[in-house]
Formats: structure tokens, C-alpha cells, sequence
């Protein structure tokens, strides 16, 4: 079975408050890109226990082996809450980088659960699937229908979103993995921020149109945080505005950022121009409209 799981970026992202047991509350504009990762899921009988194997190929520097990969951690829990004792093979060509603020491990997870429940029809139901996707990561769940969506909560509410386009983007990283976990205690350290919230898109086209409410719509809460832990954020975001973007945000918890352009052939000139040093990358991506 052939699956894809495509990475995001989050247009916008507030921090609105703070559960009891320390998870955060958010609100962001999450957007499937078409940068995506490839997965052969391989599925056969097995003995008295279930079996989970992963084979990586391609781009995967950084990504996790064995029982510490989402996609292993997923189709075990998965299995187990359907008491199938199957045998499932997980080929992964990572092409989405590691801790990058693009959900690529998250999509990995959510795509090896969606293939699973093809395979395996009614034997964990649809709220179930979604509890175990979000015990395994926040941003799991999202990818379980990965649509442009208005997410809440810690991740688990979403909202599709209707009117988005294809957006030219250059995603741009310094070649720093940053902890989720170091960015939201930096976050925290700073205390809570200034700009005003944008709310959920009630005037989505206005906002695309107009360069000025589509920077407010940008707007991140952790990157300030983000910048402090990795400075070459900061100068990634220069190269973006100075090579012509309309915008630039940072997706998730960083070190991604990314400017969002004309057009594709502007967004290539721009990637072309911009300098990286180190493990840095750029790529130019495009979201995917809202279907």
C-alpha cells in the first residue's frame, strides 16, 4: 500500500493559554503542503504477537529509528487497540527534514494509521484512531485528514477551512533542530505576548490580497522565543523579505521559515538567491488548496 504524508506549515500560530497539566493552548491556520514523505506499507499475517519493522531511505538525517519513530509507534498502538496480531512492514522515504516546525514525523504517523484502518476496516472506530493520534503527538491528528484546517486545543480541534489557494512558498532553515519542548519553555520565559490575535479567517481572500493582513495573519508566538535559542532565524527572515516576499512566518515551534511569493517562478529566484551556511536548506513548496 502506497501512502503520502505531507509536511504543513502553520500560517499564523497564537498561544492562548495554558492547561492544568502544563500543555499549551494554540490557534493556527494549518496548511498541508506538497512536500511529502513516501511510505510502502506492507501488511501480512503474523504468529501470537503483532511485528512492527521500518526501513528509511532518502533525506533521513535526524530521523528516528525503530520504536523511538512515530510511524512504529503508531501501527503498534493501532494494533493493539484492535487486537490484530498482524506483521507490518514500514518503508519511509523521508523527504520532509527533521524537527523542522513541518510535522513530517506527525504526518508519518497519521499516514501509516490511515493505512491501516484502509486495511483493517471498522476494527479501531474513528474516535478511537483519533485518541490514539493524539497520544502520540499534537499535531497528529490534523494529519489524519490533512486539509487546510483552523486547529485549537493542543492540536486535537480542527475546522476546515474553505478559500485557501495554492500559495508559492521558499521554505528556508539554518540547519538547527530545535525542541519543541526548549521553544515552549523559552516561550514561557518571555511571558505571554503583545500582538493581538487574528482569530479564526472569516475573510480569507483579503487577507491573501493584501500584503499588510497577510504578515498580521503570519504572525507566530514562538518565534521571538524561537529567535532567542537560534539567532540565524532571524537572518533567514531578512533574506526572505530582501529577496521579494510578500510575507514571511515561521512554521510551528521553528526552525522553518518561509516566505510566501507571486508565483512559483518568483519563489524559485528567491530560493536560488538565498544564502545558507552549514546543514542550512531551502525549498520552494506551494500549499494545497482547500478541497
Amino acid at each position: 500500500m502506497a501512502l503520502e504524508a505531507p509536511a504543513k506549515v502553520n500560517l499564523g500560530l497564537r498561544i492562548v493559554g495554558r492547561r492544568a497539566d502544563g500543555y499549551h493552548l494554540l490557534e493556527s491556520l494549518f496548511a498541508p503542503v506538497d512536500l511529502a514523505d513516501a511510505i510502502a506499507l506492507r501488511i501480512e499475517s503474523a504468529g501470537a504477537a503483532a511485528e512492527v519493522s521500518l526501513a528509511i531511505a532518502g533525506d533521513a538525517a535526524g530521523a528516528p529509528p525503530g520504536d523511538d519513530n512515530l510511524a512504529v509507534r503508531g501501527a503498534r498502538a493501532f494494533l493493539a487497540r484492535a487486537g490484530i496480531t498482524a506483521r507490518v512492514h514500514i518503508g519511509l522515504t523521508k523527504r520532509t527534514p527533521v524537527a523542522a516546525g513541518l510535522g513530517g514525523g506527525s504526518s508519518d504517523a497519521a499516514a501509516v494509521l490511515r493505512g491501516l484502518a484502509q486495511a483493517f476496516p471498522a476494527a479501531v472506530p474513528a474516535e478511537a484512531l483519533e485518541e490514539i493520534a493524539l497520544a502520540l503527538g499534537a499535531d497528529v491528528p490534523f494529519f489524519l485528514d490533512p486539509r487546510p484546517a483552523w486547529v485549537t486545543g493542543v492540536g486535537e480541534r480542527r475546522a476546515p477551512v474553505a478559500g485557501l489557494p495554492s500559495l508559492a512558498l521558499v521554505l528556508a532553515n539554518p540547519g538547527v533542530a530545535l525542541a519543541t519542548a526548549e521553544v515552549f519553555r523559552a516561550f514561557d520565559a518571555i511571558g505571554a505576548p503583545s500582538a493581538p490575535r487574528a482569530g479564526a479567517p472569516t475573510s480569507l481572500a483579503f487577507e491573501l490580497a493584501e500584503d499588510g493582513a497577510l504578515a498580521a495573519r503570519l504572525h507566530n508566538d514562538l518565534e521571538a522565543p524561537a529567535v532567542r535559542l537560534c539567532p540565524p532565524i532571524a537572518r533567514l527572515r531578512a533574506q526572505l523579505h530582501g529577496a521579494g516576499a510578500r510575507a514571511v512566518g515561521m512554521s510551528g515551534s521553528g526552525a522553518t521559515v518561509y516566505g510566501v511569493f507571486g508565483d512559483r517562478p518568483a519563489a524559485e529566484r528567491a530560493a536560488a538567491a538565498i544564502a545558507v551556511a552549514g546543514r542550512g536548506w531551502t525549498r520552494v513548496a506551494a500549499t494545497r488548496e482547500s478541497r
